[in-house]
């Protein structure tokens, strides 16, 4: 085995659990990636990976034995890369930042323009994704994260806490009651996500507050929840930052939902720390959105 591309692929599929994975990871085509596959099979005279009946690819003894070779060399080579960009004094070239797509929609973008006109030099590429993207195989430099990170060799910081309230437009509240003095949803049309999306504490408060059948629209966007409130549909339960910047909602409560308290962290791989392009978003957009704290934790409304 002589091409490190090789190495990647076997590692990708295992990682993905197939090819389509694969070959989005490393940017080649689905036909490309089997191709590949199967004359490294070939030459190697051995089978990589098993296809299970539900169409997951397992690992051989042997593929699984190149993986973690590849995996290997793959930690060394990222470590590497950031020790090298971790002395990169620069105010300019790629920086690489991921966020939910809540944050990106509300806040953040305003203090990305602010880093922009102060160091022209950085070229943001950001990644609206609400996954926890990998910091230390580099697929992103920095993230903006709902959690505190548990890697020991990330580094970072608390933004601000992140309150959850109701929300929905004033027609809809013209037409129909407020909440009751107990706080009850039932008899309110309600906007929620859809089966297939991931697991949330608001999900699962929303889900416990109210009946299924009170649900009359669902999606996996908050964005697209706070677009459908707006419309009249019904109530939906939004990060404070969301709703209270949105001047076609208001609250329908007028405290946020205590068992809801989230975070926001700024984190960054500790030997990206230093860099002069990381330490300069943390010092422009970090800071504004800490500056914020009180609209992301429910205290300041700006409608």
């Amino acid at each position: 085995m002589d091409d490190w591309n090789e190495l990647r692929l076997v590692l990708a599929v295992q990682r993905g659990g197939g090819l389509t994975a694969a070959s989005e990871a490393m940017g080649i085509d689905h036909s490309t990636a089997f191709r590949r596959l199967k004359a490294l099979e070939a030459r190697l005279g051995v089978r990589l990976f098993e296809r299970l009946p539900n169409g997951v690819y397992q690992a051989t003894e042997a593929g699984a034995r190149i993986a973690a070779g590849a995996e290997r060399m793959e930690d060394e080579f990222l470590a590497l890369n950031r020790d090298v960009a971790g002395g990169d004094h620069r105010l300019s070239g790629r920086l690489r930042v991921t966020s939910s797509e809540t944050l990106a929609y509300s806040l953040l973008t305003a203090h990305l323009a602010a880093l922009r006109q102060a160091h022209p030099g950085i070229v943001v590429e950001l990644s609206i994704d609400n996954r926890v993207l990998s910091l230390s195989r580099r697929e992103a430099d920095i993230a903006l994260r709902p959690v505190r990170p548990k890697e020991g060799e990330l580094w970072g910081r608390k933004l601000a806490g992140v309150a959850w309230a109701l929300y929905a437009a004033p027609a809809y509240l013209a037409e129909n009651s407020g909440l009751s003095r107990s706080g009850e949803l039932d008899g309110h049309a309600l906007i929620g996500w859809d089966e297939a999306a991931p697991a949330i504490a608001a999900a699962e408060w929303l889900a416990r507050s109210a009946t299924s059948a009170s649900v009359v629209y669902r999606t996996n966007s908050l964005v697209n929840q706070l677009i459908a409130a707006r419309t009249g549909i019904g109530l939906a339960l939004l990060p404070c930052y969301l709703g209270d910047s949105d001047g076609g909602v208001v609250r329908v409560s007028g405290e946020p939902v205590a068992a809801l308290q989230g975070e926001l962290w700024i984190v960054t791989h500790g030997d990206l720390k230093k860099t002069a392009r990381v330490r300069a978003f943390f010092d422009l957009v970090g800071e504004g959105l800490a500056s914020q704290r009180d609209l992301f934790e429910g205290r300041r409304s700006s409608n």
